[in-house]
């Protein structure tokens, strides 16, 4: 199939997708439907975070894809024909929300009409939600880990809802997840504090850490903003290289799913003014490692992102 043609199927079935669920004989919502299916239910999920989630709560009882592999940046993404089919096809689908899935949230949330689509940020309690200086909120919640531990409520909730004679299961799995979260989560806070507190200080390629920074007293900033849809300029790039040099930073980071074209720019110019800075790492931000890989779940995603950090900053 040709691009053209297949860039044709693809926006014929997204206008479809509404026009299915307001002819639909049942007009119950799909959070209110309940499986009637076999075993495993087969669960679609956005980005890898949110599948490792899915995983860890649903168990043995859920079969999980991820649309977006590593390496893909979220903010960005397209649906494919093939992405549709999935989504058409599964029993329940789980995504990150607070549009970072901004090019695919209208046909995420059509599907909610027909089957469970569940956010799970909609679990994180509005008042930790940050924003950008434009009031957008921040999606990047899975980098304070308490936070995103409670965006397992979401699935939790919602497939005991959707598999009632599973729920016990689904409960004690949620607990025992959280449990290693909570570990994780004073285990980070541990290796961050034993940085120099005028040494926390994480130069990005995007501002996709700003709940790290709050959660484990870091000084971050990003040379785009919260979604890489954005643009970096001459201005921003010029005001980090002198923030670099007055504070005498030495490493910055790169990110697995951006570019690292702005980052080369930030070494010229602090080059420029006689401040040589070095990368410091490669980070995983929007997306998780390779599947099979440590850096493929998400406990393993966090110990290499602080492990880099700390190694770096010290």
């Amino acid at each position: 199939m040709s691009r053209t043609v297949s860039g044709l199927w693809l926006v014929l079935t997204l206008l479809l997708v509404p026009l299915a669920v307001g002819c639909a004989d049942s007009p119950a919502p799909g959070a209110d439907k309940t499986f009637a299916g076999k075993h495993p239910i087969r669960v679609v999920c956005t980005t890898g975070m949110v599948a490792d989630l899915v995983r860890n709560v649903g168990g043995e009882h859920v079969q999980v894809t991820a649309l977006m592999k590593a390496g893909v940046d979220p903010h960005l993404y397209q649906a494919s024909p093939g992405d549709i089919v999935l989504l058409n096809g599964a029993d329940a689908i789980f995504y990150s929300g607070l549009h970072l899935e901004g090019r695919m949230t209208d046909v995420l949330e059509s599907m909610g009409n027909r089957k469970p689509a569940v956010a799970v940020a909609s679990a994180i309690p509005a008042d930790q939600v940050l924003h950008d200086e434009s009031g957008a909120h921040d999606p990047h919640l899975w980098f304070d880990v308490a936070l995103w531990s409670q965006a397992a409520n979401a699935i939790r909730d919602s497939l005991c809802a959707f598999d009632s004679p599973h729920a016990e299961d689904y409960r004690a799995n949620t607990e025992k997840y959280q449990e290693r979260l909570a570990r994780l989560h004073e285990e980070t806070k541990a290796a961050i504090e034993a940085v120099p507190e005028d040494h926390r200080v994480m130069v990005t390629a995007h501002d996709a850490f700003r709940y790290f920074g709050r959660a484990y007293k870091v000084d971050v900033r990003g040379i785009q903003g919260i979604s890489t849809d954005s643009e970096a300029g001459v201005k921003k790039i010029n005001e980090l290289v002198n923030f670099l040099v007055e504070r005498k930073i030495k490493a910055v980071f790169v990110e697995t799913s951006v570019s690292n074209e702005n980052v080369r720019a930030l070494l010229e110019g602090c080059d420029a003014k006689g401040h040589n800075v070095v990368i410091g790492g490669e980070l995983f931000s929007d997306a998780m490692g390779a599947e099979g890989t440590p850096e493929g779940t998400y406990e393993g995603m966090i110990r290499h992102n602080v492990n880099t950090i700390v190694k770096a900053l010290k």
